[in-house]
């Protein structure tokens, strides 16, 4: 995890970092930089979401080195699923890490091997745990990320995906990992990307994040557009009334309360509003943000700390 990120031209800096974003989850940052498993563990008791486990699970496989730990820990108490949990959180991220971000037909073989080597491991940790505590919604939650990977197809990962569902039906994370492997770059459609996305966000409840995988499926539509398709796609009244009505069921409802996903939802809003040029419908969420970022899909538009803070000027302008 890095420091908050200047922006161009001397302005205030961008927090990218979740840590700093979230001041309740520095406790985790220090654990895990200490190597301190009894104050990991100790955070992770006090967590009541399963959800929310999932998502520090995610925060805490991005700190590095935390496996050396995270392996001693696993080792030390084998009937706890937390540690064991965690540590296949850390493979994951280590094995994505590996392949990189490119679509595959630019990954090398060796990537490809170290990537499904590390997610190999994740899993066998992962099927102890489901086996052992079938409703551990946090291991399925994993698991979600390396079916894909694995490439286990879209009946498993939609099975793994029902099976934590009935533990906890609004997982925004797993909602999103399912979503991914509902594009066609992982095998799926179109259709079913947008439908599992329309069909979380209308069994929610109000307030709550998973509309916000409306604006991800469009965002990721858009994205294997070329040429005046792309400027279009996000352009469309459409398009537009599906994010206005996603993002006033969820970031921007009455019931919604800031949580430690703000900054993710807050983020894909801001940027699905302003590819398509809605920078009206856009300030609402940059106005939230501030100097706050999430850079889980902001990464991928091109010098993306600069486009951000363009964007942000430019949707301000409307208030």
């Amino acid at each position: 995890m890095g420091e908050s990120e200047s922006t161009a031209g001397g302005a205030r800096p961008l927090v990218t970092d979740p840590f700093d974003a979230v001041p309740e989850l520095a406790p985790l940052r220090t654990a895990a930089w200490d190597g301190d498993w009894a104050a990991t563990q100790a955070f992770f008791e006090k967590i009541t979401s399963p959800a929310d486990v999932s998502f520090a699970a995610a925060l805490l496989a991005g700190v590095d080195r935390t496996e050396w730990y995270l392996e001693k820990a696993a080792k030390a108490q084998p009937a706890d699923p937390l540690p064991r949990t965690l540590l296949a959180e850390r493979y994951i991220h280590l094995g994505w890490r590996a392949r990189g971000r490119g679509l595959g037909k630019d990954v090398s073989w060796d990537q490809a091997e170290l990537f499904h080597d590390w997610l190999r491991k994740a899993e066998l940790l992962l099927i102890e745990v489901c086996a052992e505590q079938p409703a551990y919604v946090p291991a399925w939650t994993a698991r979600l990320a390396t079916a894909r990977g694995l490439v286990l197809g879209q009946s498993e990962a939609r099975r793994r995906y029902d099976r934590l569902a009935e533990q906890h039906p609004h997982h925004v994370r797993a909602q999103s990992h399912l979503l991914q492997q509902l594009c066609p770059k992982w095998g799926g459609s179109w259709e079913a990307a947008h439908g599992f996305a329309q069909e979380c966000a209308s069994a929610a409840p109000e307030g709550s994040h998973s509309a916000v995988l409306v604006a991800e499926a469009h965002i990721e539509h858009c994205a294997e557009l070329a040429g005046a398709q792309a400027r279009e796609y996000l352009r469309n009244v459409s398009v537009r009334d599906e994010l206005r009505r996603a993002a006033h069921a969820s970031v921007l409802h009455p019931d919604h309360h800031r949580d430690w996903h703000w900054t993710d939802s807050h983020s894909t809003f801001a940027l699905a509003f302003s590819l398509g040029g809605h920078l009206g419908d856009a300030a609402r969420h940059f106005a939230a943000l501030g100097d706050t970022v999430s850079e889980s899909f902001w990464r991928n538009v091109p010098d993306w700390k600069t486009r951000f803070t363009e964007y942000r000027t430019a949707a301000s302008a409307t208030l």
